[in-house]
């Protein structure tokens, strides 16, 4: 599995493990959201995402697939 797919998938767990907690009335849920969102800001305002780069380093990134509009029409 590639780092960028990890990713997503780490954070939709983490969400949900967040939201599950926030309804059964954890402060846990809360904080765990505040970080994901303060991660995903990060990643906004500095193109730097600090979990895509250490999954990066274990699993390597993903393959880059080509756009088939342009494929031959130059």
């Amino acid at each position: 599995m590639c780092a960028e797919k990890l990713q997503r998938i780490l954070m939709a767990i983490v969400l949900t493990v967040s939201l599950f907690l926030l309804l059964n009335g954890s402060i846990f849920g809360i904080v765990l959201q505040v970080f994901v969102i303060s991660m995903v800001l990060i990643w906004a305002f500095t193109d730097f995402c600090p979990s895509l780069w250490a999954f990066k380093k274990m699993f390597g990134a993903c393959e880059k697939k080509e756009n088939k509009e342009n494929n031959g029409n130059s």
